[in-house]
């Protein structure tokens, strides 16, 4: 579990709560209550240890209380409510538990103090790593109303630590809808603690809606490298669409390797997008993942080839373009305006492109509305292309790579 630094915070959070709890119990009320002193001033003296976080000595001034003789039911209550800090701290957090099971039914207390006692005994648990009694007592914690943060996170972090993965999941997944609901991005290590209590669990969609919100709020490129990754091995993702998915790579900056970019200028040049395809080559030649090592001759025929094909390209676009018009399929059309949208011709290759949709006859609607969307981002339209990826259907891959185009054009604006 990558979540050290949210253990040591919460091992913070636990100090600070057995001391709050401590004053709670010790300072105000054993100054009003009348008390013999031989009850009295080591109930204070456990007080002012547990100030000082010296929760056995702390524990061993309860004890000399305890040990004065017969108590009547004040004394009695008073004591409990100082053992439940005191052996919290001290690690001996069965004795809390049995002092506040004393307590609670004594009608003397009340449910703000009934949860702070409670946070004190699960707080104890956790410092003493029992994770499973920590589980018991925070979700108890809640249910009496308690409302912190702080042992929200340890109840998490229990069920986690304690193998109750579904659990911390749930309690995750709701932590992350209700940062988002407000407004905030949820904390990244969150959402890794999520990633791994989804694959302790073997839970696919927790782990994907996981990995799809790292990127969306922090967007770095292994997240993408793995979240693309675990599209691509879907037994319905269709071999079709790796053109796309190589554009999606390239756009996140999660794409490295040579052979990916030689891969995808060559598909883009069989998809007979040339300008794409420069584009592509000349973007690995830039960033020196192309023209060197021992395939740079290789790198450098392609490169060869793409600007021939360009060329050519070039020379017959407007009798293409002619043809496209006139046929009866808008496939043509949407083939013609995406290559113009990467030669720089952004508005008319979208309009070719939307008139090729409305014309019909389409081989594949669900990918010329994907193409048309990736389209109008590399436009600059992020409005117009996430209303387009929004229409996208089909369960060959079209639709989750519409949903992860619609990420990252939501991360990049």
């Amino acid at each position: 579990m990558n979540s050290s630094s949210s253990s040591r915070r919460l091992r913070r959070v636990a100090g600070a709560a057995l001391v709050a709890f401590g004053l709670l119990a010790g300072g105000t009320v054993v100054a009003q209550e009348q008390l013999r002193p031989e009850i009295g001033k080591p109930l204070q003296a456990a007080q002012e240890l547990i100030k000082a976080q010296r929760y056995k000595e702390a524990l061993a001034k309860v004890r000399e209380a305890e040990a004065a003789g017969a108590r009547n039911a004040n004394e009695t209550f008073l004591i409990e409510r100082m053992r439940i800090a005191a052996a919290s701290g001290a690690g001996e957090v069965d004795t809390a538990a049995k002092s506040f099971e004393a307590l609670s039914g004594s009608g003397r207390v009340s449910g703000p103090d009934k949860v702070r006692m409670i946070e004190s005994i699960a707080v104890g648990y956790y410092r003493a790593q029992q994770y499973a009694k920590s589980m018991q007592w925070s979700q108890r914690y809640f249910r009496e109303g308690g409302t912190s943060p702080a042992i929200r996170t340890m109840l998490i972090q229990s069920q986690y630590l304690s193998g109750d993965f579904s659990g911390a999941s749930k309690e995750l997944m709701a932590e992350i809808n209700a940062a988002e609901r407000s407004g905030t991005a949820p904390p990244e290590d969150r959402l890794k603690l999520l990633l791994n209590a989804a694959t302790k669990q073997g839970d696919n969609n927790a782990y994907v809606f996981a990995m799809e919100k790292l990127v969306t709020y922090y967007p770095k490129k292994e997240y993408w490298v793995d979240l693309l990754s675990r599209m691509q091995r879907k037994s319905s993702f269709s071999d079709r669409l790796s053109l796309d998915t190589y554009r999606l790579s390239l756009a996140t900056g999660s794409m490295t390797a040579p052979a990916d970019f030689m891969e995808m200028a060559q598909l883009a040049l069989q998809a007979e997008l040339p300008t794409e395809s420069k584009q592509v080559v000349d973007k690995g030649f830039a960033s020196g993942v192309l023209g060197t090592g021992k395939e740079a001759e290789r790198h450098k025929r392609l490169r060869d080839l793409v600007v021939k094909k360009l060329a050519e390209d070039t020379a017959a676009r407007a009798e293409e373009e002619k043809q496209a018009q006139a046929a009866k399929s808008g496939d043509g059309l949407v083939s013609a305006g995406m290559n113009l949208v990467y030669s720089g011709q952004a508005a008319k290759g979208v309009q070719l492109m939307q008139q090729g949709i409305a014309k019909g006859g389409l081989k594949r609607t669900e990918d010329a509305k994907l193409h048309l969307g990736i389209a109008q981002l590399v436009a600059g339209d992020k409005a117009k292309a996430l209303a387009t990826f929004k229409t996208v259907q089909g369960a060959d891959g079209t639709a989750d790579l519409a949903r992860l185009w619609s990420l990252y054009a939501r991360r990049s604006a």
